[in-house]
């Protein structure tokens, strides 16, 4: 089995659990945010749907900079579209992860901020820590969010209060 094949199961299971928690957001409720220094649901349930892009550049790229302007933050309209967004770019990653070879994945890898080194390390650490833990990340912050909207949060590693059951 090649590391693609290998990370290939994990992105799978990672998206269907992200796709889950995506598909519950209150899109009505944008401003929402359980502390004043923590991001707004408007800006947080579309970043994570967004992250699959960034997942595509480490596979695809050897760099991304984030001075270059290319990231355009999504506006958050409804469940629907953050899932489409989210599915569109999972798509892409998992079609650059099934191409990628082994011996990629030792490549270096940066991520810059107008010349500054944000993270500088293998193909693998990008896509482990700056994409995939990033994602899991952010998905463990929106199901905080749900819950305290009052909206259930979805069985994702095991039950959750919500689904006793997978």
């Amino acid at each position: 089995m090649t590391i693609s094949e290998a990370l290939l199961l994990e992105f799978d299971e990672e998206v269907k659990k992200t796709r889950k928690t995506l598909e519950r957001v209150p899109a009505d409720r944008p401003e929402f945010a359980p502390h004043p220094k923590s991001a707004p649901l408007g800006k947080l349930a579309p970043h994570i749907a967004q992250l699959a892009g960034f997942g595509h550049s480490v596979l695809t790229t050897p760099r991304v900079d984030f001075s270059a302007g290319s990231y355009k933050p999504l506006p958050m309209e409804s469940a629907a579209q953050l899932v489409k967004v989210l599915e569109e770019g999972a798509a892409k990653v998992r079609k650059a992860l099934a191409e990628t070879p082994d011996s990629a994945w030792q490549e270096n890898w940066k991520l810059l901020l107008s010349g500054q080194v944000l993270f500088d390390g293998s193909r693998f650490l990008a896509y482990r820590q700056m994409f995939l833990n990033h994602l899991v990340h952010h998905r463990a912050q929106l199901g905080v969010y749900l819950r305290l909207l009052g909206v259930p949060v979805p069985a994702t590693y095991g039950p959750s209060a919500d689904e006793p059951m997978m």
